[in-house]
């Protein structure tokens, strides 16, 4: 997946970027492409935000998906040059940034003079594009380990959680 210029202006521009990126990634093809979901090991991650710790959603997972599997990134946290300098690392001079989308909805008037929200009950949906860095696209960053958690204690704490929101696992 070629990276996006991320001086996307407005939101048809990043529209238009976020839609070629995809289409460049197709045409690319596959190549020896694993689906993140169902691996396991150095490329099992949902891409997240090194500084919230918020996992990226919707067109932005399946972006940054595609763009660490183009570029061989092993892990998932991505950040904006801005949060990368406050954790004290720098992005390297060559490296591109990938666009990811800021997106919410808004009223398509502001409120009425008595507090009351427009009538016609439309939204607006705001979009504005970030440019975003991989972790293996800084220096100066040391990734937190992951914690090592033996198989039988990571299987209770799976049980565990199905049982406080009363799923029914069954095996075979």
């Amino acid at each position: 997946m070629s990276n996006i210029d991320s001086n996307a202006t407005t939101p048809r521009d990043v529209y238009r970027k976020v839609t070629d990126a995809i289409i460049n990634a197709i045409e690319s093809g596959v190549g020896n492409w694993r689906m993140p979901w169902h691996t396991s090991g150095r490329f099992a991650f949902s891409p997240i935000n090194v500084t919230s710790r918020k996992p990226y959603r919707g067109i932005n997972t399946v972006c940054l998906w595609a763009a660490a599997q183009a570029k061989g990134y092993e892990r998932g946290e991505w950040a904006t040059y801005q949060q990368w300098q406050e954790r004290g690392a720098q992005v390297r001079k060559s490296e591109r940034a990938t666009t990811v989308v800021f997106w919410k909805f808004s009223n398509d008037a502001s409120e009425t003079e008595d507090g009351e929200a427009p009538k016609s009950g439309s939204r607006l949906l705001f979009t504005r594009g970030y440019a975003v860095f991989n972790a293996a696209q800084v220096d100066g960053y040391t990734p937190k380990q992951d914690a090592d958690i033996p198989m039988p204690e990571r299987i209770a704490h799976a049980e565990a959680f199905f049982t406080r929101i009363g799923a029914d696992v069954s095996h075979g």
